[in-house]
C-alpha cells in the first residue's frame, strides 16, 4: 500500500477531482446517459457537495452505483494555525501517515490561497525546509482540489498559487486537472489570471504546461550565476537557469499570462549590485517581472536574511533598469507559514 492510498478507499474512486473527460468516460463505463457526466461536474464543482445521495438529478439507481464504486473524496483539515497577521495555515492529512499544509493569505480586498501538490518534495533546494524532509508522494488531483473547497474561507478566494509544498511540475498531470476544474466552464470557470503555477525549471514539463494551459506561471531562480546557482538548487545541473530562460524565450508573454521570477534574498550570497546586474542580463529580452522574496530562517539553516538597505538597493537597481520589481511581504512567518518553510507536521 502506498502512501497515498487509504484502505477504506482502494476500491473506491474519488470523484473529487475529476474532469468532464473522465467523469464522461466514468458515465460510459457504468452505462449512465453522457450527460450525467455534466449532472456529477455541477454537483462536485458549482454546488461543491460532500455527498453522492445529494445528486438529487441524478436516478436513484445511479446514485446507488456511485455509492458503491466511488466517494465524493472531501476531507476537511485536521488543524489551523492562526497568524497575528491573519494568515491561516491548515493541516490536511493525506493517506495513512503523510500530511501538507496549505495557507490562507487574506489582504484588503484579495484572499491568496497558497496549495501544496506533494508530499516532501524531491528537487532538494538547500534553504527549503520541505525539500529538506525528502519526497514522500504525489498528490491526487482530487487532494489537491480538497484543499481549495474544503477550507471554511473557499468563497473569498481570489487568487490560488501552487507554491507550497512539492513541485508542481513533477506532478503535471494533476496540476493540469486542477487548472481545468478551475477555468472551465463546467468547472468554477475561473479566469486563468487569478491562478500562479510555480516551477524549480524542469524544461520538459514547463513546455508542456505553457503549451496547454494559460495560467500565470512563476520560475524559482533565486541566482543568475550558475555555480552558485548550483550550490542552492541541485535541479540547476539538470536544467540549467540559462536553458530554462532560453526555453521561456520561445513563448509570447505579452498578453494576460504573466511570467514571474522568484528570487529568495540572503544576506552575503545574492543580495548585491553584482548580482542584480547579472540579473537583468539574464533577463534580457523577457517581457517578465521579479518578486524579492526576504529568506525565512528555520533552525539548522546556514542562510540569513538579506538586509533592509540591500533589497532595497537591489530592487531600485531592477527597477530601474527597466525590470519590474516587486517584494513579496512576509505572512504567517510566526507560525511557520511563509515561503520555504512548510513541513506539513502533524500538530495535533
Amino acid at each position: 500500500m502506498g502512501l497515498l492510498d487509504t484502505p477504506a478507499d482502494i476500491m473506491k474512486t474519488d470523484l473529487l477531482g475529476m474532469t468532464l473527460p473522465q467523469l464522461q468516460q466514468l458515465a460510459s463505463d457504468e452505462g449512465f446517459p453522457r450527460f450525467a457526466a455534466k449532472q456529477m461536474c455541477d454537483w462536485l464543482y458549482k454546488h461543491r457537495t460532500d455527498q453522492i445521495d445529494r445528486m438529487t438529478n441524478l436516478s436513484l439507481a445511479q446514485r446507488q452505483r456511485l455509492g458503491e464504486i466511488a466517494t465524493i473524496g472531501r476531507q476537511t483539515p485536521v488543524n489551523c494555525q492562526v497568524s497575528k497577521d491573519g494568515t491561516k495555515k491548515y493541516l490536511f492529512p493525506i493517506g495513512d501517515n503523510g500530511f501538507v499544509e496549505t495557507v490562507y493569505i487574506p489582504d484588503d480586498d484579495r484572499a491568496t490561497l497558497c496549495i501544496s501538490c506533494q508530499v516532501g518534495c524531491k528537487m532538494g533546494c538547500r534553504f527549503c525546509v520541505t525539500g529538506q524532509q525528502g519526497f514522500h508522494g504525489n498528490l491526487t488531483a482530487g487532494q489537491i482540489v480538497n484543499q481549495i473547497f474544503s477550507i471554511p474561507e473557499f468563497d473569498s478566494l481570489t487568487n490560488i498559487v501552487f507554491m507550497g509544498m512539492g513541485e508542481p511540475m513533477d506532478n503535471l498531470d494533476a496540476i493540469l486537472d486542477v487548472c481545468a476544474i478551475l477555468t472551465q466552464p463546467w468547472g468554477l470557470g475561473w479566469s486563468p489570471k487569478r491562478i500562479t503555477v510555480s516551477t524549480v525549471g524542469l524544461i520538459p514539463q514547463m513546455k508542456r504546461y505553457i503549451d496547454e494551459c494559460q495560467c500565470h506561471l512563476a520560475v524559482s531562480l533565486h541566482n543568475a550565476f550558475d555555480r552558485e546557482r548550483l550550490d542552492i538548487m541541485p535541479v540547476q545541473k539538470a536544467y540549467p537557469i540559462r536553458s530554462v530562460l532560453d526555453t521561456l524565450r520561445q513563448y509570447d508573454w505579452s498578453g494576460q499570462r504573466r511570467l514571474s521570477f522568484e528570487y529568495t534574498m540572503f544576506r552575503g550570497l545574492n543580495d548585491d549590485i553584482a548580482h542584480a546586474a547579472q540579473l537583468v542580463e539574464a533577463l534580457q529580452g523577457l517581457d517578465c517581472r521579479v518578486n524579492l522574496i526576504r529568506f525565512h530562517t528555520s533552525p539548522g539553516s546556514p542562510y540569513q536574511t538579506a538586509s533592509p538597505s540591500s533589497i532595497e538597493q537591489f530592487q531600485r537597481f531592477l527597477n530601474n533598469h527597466g525590470i519590474t520589481c516587486t517584494l513579496r511581504a512576509s505572512r504567517g512567518q510566526d507560525i511557520d507559514a511563509a515561503c520555504g518553510l512548510l513541513a506539513g507536521q502533524n500538530l495535533r
